[in-house]
C-alpha cells in the first residue's frame, strides 16, 4: 500500500509544479506587454507627429497662446462653435461674449466687425483676418434687391429701428427716443422712461443712473456714454419748497429741511453745509453733490 500512497504524492507534487508553471508565464506576459504599452505611449504616433509640424496639405498655422498652441482654419463667426473658437486661440470669456453677441441678434457682416471683440490685439485680429469666411447668407437682404428698390427698403425698416452693434454708442443726454429705441433692449417704453426720468433730473451724470430705472436692463448701458455730462443744477438758496421737492433726489422733509436752514440761519455755502442737516445720509449726498448749487 505504501508505493501506492508515494505515487499519489508524487503526481500531486507534479500537477501543483505545472499550474504554478502556467501562472507564473501568464503573470509575466501580462508585465511585460504593460511594459511595452508604456514605452510606446512614449512615442509620438504618426498622427501626432503631423500635428505638431503642421500638415501643409491642411493648411493650419499654429503659435502660442498663453501657453497653449492655436489653430488656424477658416471658420465664420455667425456659426463656429466654442470647440473651434477655443482651438483658434480666444479665451473662454471671449467666446461666451461671441455667444451673447449672437444671442442678442448680432451678426458680423465683414471680417472688420470681428475686430470689435474685446481683448482681441491688433495681432490677433491680423493672423484671424485671412481665415474669416463669412456666409453671404448674412449680408443684409437688400443687397437681394434692385437698387431703385433699396430706397423703399430702408424707408420701411424705420418702422423698426436697427440695433447697434457692440461698440457703437449714443450721447446719453441728447438722444431722442428714436435714437433710444436702436439700443439693444431698449423698446418705446423705456425710452420714454429715459427721457422723462433726465428732464426729472435735469441731466444724467452718471450712466448706471439709468438703473434707477425699474426693470431696465443693465445690458444696455453699455451702448450709452456721457460725452458732455454737464447736468442743470438746482440753486439751493433761491428755490421753493415745491420746486426742490421736484427733484427725484429730494423729498419732502429733506426740501423743507433746506428752506427751514435758510430762513434760521442763512443761504447755504457748501455742500457741507448739507451734511450738517439729519434729513441727508451720506449716500443722499453724494448723488445730490452734481446737482447742487449754492
Amino acid at each position: 500500500m505504501k508505493p501506492a500512497r508515494n505515487d499519489s504524492i508524487i503526481i500531486v507534487i507534479i500537477i501543483i509544479a505545472v499550474v504554478a508553471f502556467f501562472i507564473g508565464k501568464n503573470v509575466g506576459g501580462k508585465g511585460d506587454h504593460a511594459q511595452t504599452e508604456m514605452v510606446d505611449s512614449l512615442i509620438p504616433t504618426q498622427s501626432h507627429a503631423n500635428y505638431e509640424r503642421g500638415d501643409a496639405s491642411r493648411a493650419h498655422i499654429y503659435y502660442n497662446v498663453e501657453g497653449k498652441k492655436a489653430e488656424r482654419f477658416f471658420f465664420d463667426p455667425n456659426t463656429a462653435d466654442s470647440t473651434q473658437l477655443l482651438r483658434l486661440g480666444l479665451r473662454q470669456w471671449q467666446v461666451r461674449n461671441i455667444y451673447k453677441y449672437r444671442a442678442k441678434g448680432g451678426r458680423y457682416r465683414k471680417p472688420e466687425d470681428f475686430a470689435r471683440l474685446y481683448g482681441l490685439s491688433v495681432g490677433e485680429y491680423k493672423s484671424l483676418e485671412p481665415y474669416i469666411k463669412i456666409s453671404p447668407d448674412y449680408q443684409p437682404a437688400s443687397s437681394l434687391l434692385p437698387e431703385n428698390e433699396v430706397a423703399a427698403a430702408a424707408k420701411d425698416t424705420l418702422k423698426r429701428p436697427i440695433k447697434l452693434s457692440v461698440g457703437e454708442h449714443i450721447a446719453l443726454n441728447s438722444a431722442d427716443t428714436t435714437l433710444l429705441k436702436r439700443v439693444p433692449g431698449i423698446g418705446s417704453g423705456y425710452a420714454r422712461a429715459i427721457v422723462n426720468y433726465r428732464n426729472r433730473l435735469g441731466g444724467y451724470a452718471n450712466v448706471r443712473q439709468l438703473l434707477e430705472i425699474d426693470g431696465l436692463p443693465e445690458d444696455a448701458l453699455q451702448y450709452m456714454s456721457l460725452p458732455n455730462a454737464d447736468v442743470k443744477r438746482l440753486n439751493v438758496n433761491h428755490l421753493t419748497l415745491d420746486q426742490l421737492k421736484k427733484h427725484p433726489y429730494l423729498n419732502f422733509y429733506q426740501a423743507r429741511s433746506i428752506t427751514e436752514r435758510r430762513r434760521l440761519h442763512g443761504p447755504l455755502r457748501s455742500i457741507s453745509d448739507l451734511q450738517q442737516l439729519p434729513e441727508f445720509t451720506e449716500k443722499d449726498i453724494e448723488r445730490l453733490s452734481p446737482y447742487l448749487q449754492f
